[in-house]
């Protein structure tokens, strides 16, 4: 997995760049999204999300529904014959009872063992028969207004967010977040993935996700922090429906120097990456229930005043 993504870097491409606006065979273009799971709505995290974006890219999928083979079955359909799935990965770590067993007797913690599992799905475009109305592909937002959504997830995140000046960044001594202002882009849209670029490395303060903040400009630190960076905003902008254009290369060569050297850091910046997109999108998600709990009170107020009017009258 590693080889490829630095085979996709050398050759200029990013892997966590969304693919989409590719035409299918029918003319029509991928809509953003996260990959995920058609049957459940659930979606990829992690280093699914490269490999399952990487599929699209090679395969031409126009769609970024996947099933196992069985869940395809569950959905009315099957896997076409002779087509191949791609393999995820899900990793964790469990404590087996006679560990927990040694930590009673013994004293100290009970040792967890890291599992590995793999899993092959296939994207809907390598099934037939598939039932209407499963998880439908999002639609891609306009490229030049305010887009509501994102102004949400950026009020609803409670980080410091500042507007000026003509430098993007974060400040982890003060802990905000600044930006220029959105006419100050070329393409409008690009302020949208810059401020979420910058509310990810946000999520690393020591209050929130805890990620190591304090590495100097140009050490291997720094660029692992970047391509957190990076990838959650890929993926916030994935999970919005937003479609920013591709950034330029600004850490190439620092990406592939911490790639080359360790062939584990894309899996431990993708994980980095979606926690940190989980944390906003649930910070998005509690202020909206917040706000139609508040709307719904509001109402009910109204309609016990008019009715104290009304009894009054």
């Amino acid at each position: 997995m590693t080889a490829r993504i630095i085979a996709e870097l050398e050759a200029g491409r990013f892997p966590w760049v969304q693919p989409w606006g590719q035409p299918d065979a029918g003319g029509s273009a991928i809509g953003p999204g996260l990959p995920r799971n058609a049957l459940t709505a659930r979606r990829y995290s992690g280093v699914n999300v490269l490999i399952l974006w990487g599929a699209v890219i090679e395969h031409g999928y126009p769609s970024q529904g996947w099933l196992t083979f069985k869940q395809a079955l569950e959905a009315g359909g099957c896997v076409r014959k002779g087509e191949r799935g791609t393999t995820v990965v899900y990793a964790d770590r469990f404590t087996p009872e006679t560990e927990k067993a040694r930590a009673r007797d013994e004293g100290g913690e009970a040792r967890a063992i890291p599992f590995l599992k793999r899993f092959t799905v296939f994207n809907v475009a390598q099934c037939e028969g598939l039932r209407a109305g499963l998880s439908p592909e999002p639609a891609p937002l306009p490229a030049r207004e305010i887009v509501p959504v994102a102004e949400q997830v950026i009020a609803a995140s409670g980080i410091d967010f500042r507007i000026g000046g003509n430098r993007a960044f974060y400040a982890p001594a003060h802990d905000y977040v600044q930006v220029p202002p959105q006419p100050a882009f070329f393409e409008q849209i690009n302020y949208y993935r810059t401020c979420l670029h910058e509310l990810t490395h946000a999520t690393g303060h020591a209050s929130r996700l805890a990620r190591n903040l304090t590495s100097g400009f140009g050490s291997k630190d720094y660029a692992r922090e970047e391509m957190v960076a990076e990838m959650g905003s890929a993926f916030l902008c994935a999970a919005l429906g937003i479609v920013p254009t591709v950034r330029h290369a600004d850490y190439l060569a620092s990406w592939l120097d911490v790639l080359r050297e360790d062939n584990r850091a894309i899996f431990r910046a993708a994980s980095a990456a979606s926690k940190a997109a989980d944390w906003l999108l649930a910070k998005h998600a509690a202020a909206q229930v917040e706000a139609v709990q508040a709307e719904a009170v509001q109402g009910q107020t109204s309609r016990d005043d008019l009715g104290e009017r009304r009894a009054a009258a």
